[in-house]
């Protein structure tokens, strides 16, 4: 059984596409198809079951998946051992994300990374739904709940605060709002109840409200109607900042506290070169939310 089989089995198993994995591997689909074949036969079964959806692992194919993962560590970490990666990191990680810290936090903490580190390409991919780190969709991703299946090593990485906002021209064209029983009659503003994909998003649930007029999956768009005065709903403190337009509310009385984890497949931690990586984005996005936070509370007093 040759690493290079391995290496094109993995692929398609991630892919489930003889065309993304040749797309991926630069090489055309026949090959790929006819390197998957011949791995078939030296193995003598089927690794995988073709259907409309793509190509599904059997359960031989996910016996092998498991080596084939193993193999893969062990190549990579061979590699840099050789090179000698106590030096600048290189290569390509991918980071998965939901939106909110993907768009306010990772693109400068990954820049100030890259800014070090010139032969690194960062990815990120900011999408509102779990990861499958196992197929490797991405290398490794921030959540906001800690994963209890699987073989995966959780970091808890950084608090952050959440509170309602709304524009000051909301504010100023709308009834005051001087306690939650305001809140009646307003217009909230947040995500679509029925693609909450995890229970620690449900912001609004924590006020009790069930009717949403304008919702969104994505916490930017959430951001924007309420820039341009859509109504009330919860925002992280750390987003305020970039929207000078919108004001914390009821601070006193409502307040939510969330937490940052970093998730990587276990046997990532044998590799130096995505500890080191791990260990940079995890502090960057500490400090960033707290100077994103602390610049916000010196807005608040001025």
């Amino acid at each position: 059984m040759h690493w290079d089989d391995l290496r094109i089995f993995l692929a398609v198993a991630r892919d489930e596409s003889l065309s993304a994995a040749g797309r991926r591997l630069r090489i055309d689909p026949a090959t790929v198809s006819r390197r998957i074949a011949r791995l078939e036969e030296n193995i003598g079964a089927a690794l995988f079951a073709k259907s409309q959806q793509g190509y599904a692992l059997t359960d031989a194919g996910q016996r092998l998946m498991d080596h084939a993962i193993r193999a893969e560590q062990a190549v990579t970490a061979a590699g840099e051992e050789i090179a000698g990666q106590a030096g600048r990191l290189s290569g390509q990680i991918r980071i998965g994300a939901p939106d909110g810290v993907a768009n306010f936090l990772l693109p400068q903490v990954c820049a100030a990374i890259v800014d070090d580190n010139p032969d690194l390409e960062v990815q990120i991919v900011a999408l509102p739904r779990l990861f499958n780190l196992s197929r490797r969709e991405t290398d490794m991703a921030v959540t906001v709940s800690a994963p209890t299946a699987g073989r995966l090593m959780v970091q808890r990485v950084s608090d952050y605060r959440l509170h309602l906002a709304a524009s000051a021209a909301y504010l100023a064209a709308h009834a005051p709002i001087s306690d939650l029983q305001d809140l009646t009659g307003h217009r909230m503003v947040g995500y679509i109840p029925d693609m909450i994909f995890d229970k620690e998003l449900d912001y609004l649930g924590e006020l009790g409200v069930s009717r949403v007029p304008l919702a969104s999956n994505s916490v930017t768009v959430q951001l924007n109607w309420l820039r341009q005065g859509g109504g009330l709903g919860i925002v992280h403190d750390f987003a305020l900042p970039s929207a000078p337009e919108l004001r914390r509310i009821l601070t006193d009385r409502f307040s939510l506290t969330r937490s940052f984890y970093l998730v990587r497949h276990a046997d990532d931690t044998r590799l130096e070169r995505m500890n080191r990586f791990a260990a940079l984005l995890s502090e960057g996005i500490r400090q960033e939310v707290a100077r994103l936070e602390g610049r916000l509370d010196k807005m608040s007093h001025l």
